[in-house]
């Protein structure tokens, strides 16, 4: 099965630059976009033969996740669960027959670092999410993390060092992530390629320079290393200043619409 993810930057303005043409002539089985930027019933988008879930900040304009899937979801939920983190839709879990899929938008530490201490708190309570999640079934997390995790991740490295995206703390949380039990599905298979990058600024012809940064991640649970059959950068894609992830998994997903998890499971209590 194909998975793509895509930070769209605002799926209204991405669709006036082509995202129906690239969903259409892609065929994923399940797509993730992030930073939807709309607010329920602001967008109807005819997909046949795709379910739509979707999760909307509160905040108009802002933020906001959505899962495209060929397969209905056994159940889907919004949120990790605590209050403070899931007021701006940063986070979609669907649960299928083998796996659970993780769409997530990690917050931004914005500049100045000025949300960095929350950014550290959200990245411990996404990680114990996760974590949970994983002690049932396998997890498939995707999205926008915000962060480029080793020096090959980026263009400019050594002036980036105290930036939000590269310092330490956010590059440190991901290790911490990949650590408790993922895998970092790009680097699995290219684990040495320079120039590998999926944003770039708007400013100082940064794409066509390809100055960029590898922001947007497939993360899969250890359990699925070996349903592992590639990963991509889709980087002549345009539309957004992200471009397109891709996953692909040796995994059938058979609707189950009566194979509904427990009610503990759907309300998982993470401290």
């Amino acid at each position: 099965m194909k998975l793509i993810s895509w930070n769209v930057n605002g799926i209204r303005a991405c669709i006036k630059k082509g995202f129906l043409d690239f969903f259409n002539e892609v065929d994923a089985d399940i797509m993730c976009l992030q930073e939807t930027k709309i607010s329920e019933g602001q967008i109807e988008l005819d997909l046949d033969g795709y379910y739509q879930y979707f999760n909307y900040a509160e905040k108009k304009g802002y933020s906001g996740t959505a899962i495209f899937s060929k397969m209905e979801a056994i159940s889907v939920k919004n949120g990790i669960g605590i209050e403070e983190h899931d007021q701006e839709g940063r986070v979609i879990t669907a649960e299928y027959d083998n796996f659970f899929l993780v769409n997530v938008y990690t917050p931004n530490s914005k500049r100045g670092l000025l949300r960095l201490d929350y950014r550290m708190q959200w990245e411990d309570d996404f990680r114990d999410y996760v974590n949970e999640l994983d002690k049932i079934k396998p997890v498939v997390i995707c999205g926008d993390l915000n962060v480029a995790h080793k020096e090959i991740d980026l263009k400019n490295p050594k002036p980036n060092q105290k930036n939000a995206g590269f310092t330490i703390e956010e590059r440190t949380k991901l290790t911490n992530l990949l650590e408790s039990g993922f895998i970092d599905s790009y680097r699995y298979f290219y684990p040495e390629k320079e120039g590998a990058y999926s944003w770039w600024s708007y400013m100082f012809n940064a794409r066509q320079n390809n100055a960029g940064w590898r922001l947007d991640y497939f993360t899969v649970s250890n359990k699925l290393e070996g349903k592992l059959e590639g990963a991509d950068i889709l980087s002549d894609v345009l539309g957004s200043d992200h471009c397109p992830v891709q996953l692909e998994l040796d995994i059938e997903v058979n609707e189950s619409i009566n194979n509904n998890f427990s009610e503990k499971q759907l309300e998982l209590d993470i401290v």
